[in-house]
């Protein structure tokens, strides 16, 4: 078995703390009843902010952008509750307070069983998505299937899934080292840190037009093809079979509504003009 590395460096423990310290901040602070119960006309939610053009940081900071965010507080529209999509740090860390139950939903996770231990999912799906592999422009892999990664130093993001199949294969046979940040694995990639970087195609390549990264590439044939859900905590106070039922109806209404794609459209333009 080839095993996944994982960095840790001070700078990266340093960040880490920042990053729980915020987090902190803001998971777990709800809204209350009079009664001091929880006020379950308000949720909290969060997810990756390094996924443009589905999340990012908004520009105060404390809360996040994207397609997604709005796909999720439209639902919470039409299921008559008022969802705040805020900054939770990491994505490692979202995950962690989606564990421990300090926040309520997250906007956009990929399905795997081990996160259906702490988490339940809104069927259908609202977005689809292509993980692909990332080099240099000047490196050609030849990339068509999993095997060609074989001996090769790969790079990827920290409690990133790619699929369940891949995830158990690049346990097994890949070498590849876990970064905190989409935005240090690309340039960890442009420095020769690492010979190919795996993630998601629009992401991937929102992040390099705002780093002003042009000598990289992509490879046509996707790792993996998965589909993105909005998803609510196990420990969430507000996770009732009622709630669950309105949420669900409204992810149907709005997926056979093709919603995402104007809203898709809408923070495609949002991110472009936030990178000037």
């Amino acid at each position: 078995m080839r095993r996944i590395l994982v960095i840790l460096t001070t700078a990266l423990t340093w960040i880490s703390g920042i990053d729980a310290a915020y987090a902190d901040d803001q998971a777990g602070h709800y809204a209350l009843n009079a009664d001091g119960s929880r006020d379950c006309t308000r949720l909290i939610a969060s997810g990756n902010p390094d996924y443009p053009p589905y999340l990012w940081k908004s520009g105060d900071g404390r809360t996040l952008d994207g397609a997604a965010a709005d796909f999720l507080k439209r639902v919470g529209e039409l299921a008559g509750v008022e969802i705040d999509v805020i900054q939770a740090g990491s994505w490692s860390r979202v995950q962690h307070n989606m564990q421990e139950g300090t926040l309520d939903m997250i906007a956009g996770a990929f399905l795997t069983a081990a996160r259906l231990e702490y988490m339940d999912y809104f069927f259908p799906a609202f977005q689809g998505t292509r993980t692909v592999i990332w080099t240099l422009d000047n490196l050609d892999l030849n990339y068509r299937q999993w095997s060609d990664l074989q001996g090769l130093e790969g790079l990827t993001v920290i409690d990133n899934s790619f699929g369940q199949e891949f995830d158990a294969y690049a346990v097994e046979n890949l070498s590849i080292t876990k970064v905190p940040s989409l935005e240090q694995g690309l340039k960890m990639l442009t420095y020769n840190r690492g010979e190919y970087l795996i993630y998601e195609e629009f992401p991937g390549k929102a992040f390099a037009a705002r780093q002003r990264i042009t000598n990289i590439r992509s490879y046509d044939t996707p790792v993996s093809t998965e589909n993105l859900y909005l998803t609510m905590s196990h420990k969430s106070a507000c996770n009732t079979g009622a709630l669950r039922g309105r949420i669900n109806r409204a992810v149907l209404k709005l997926v056979t509504e093709d919603a995402m794609k104007d809203m898709l459209e809408a923070s495609i333009q949002r991110w472009g003009e936030s990178t000037n």
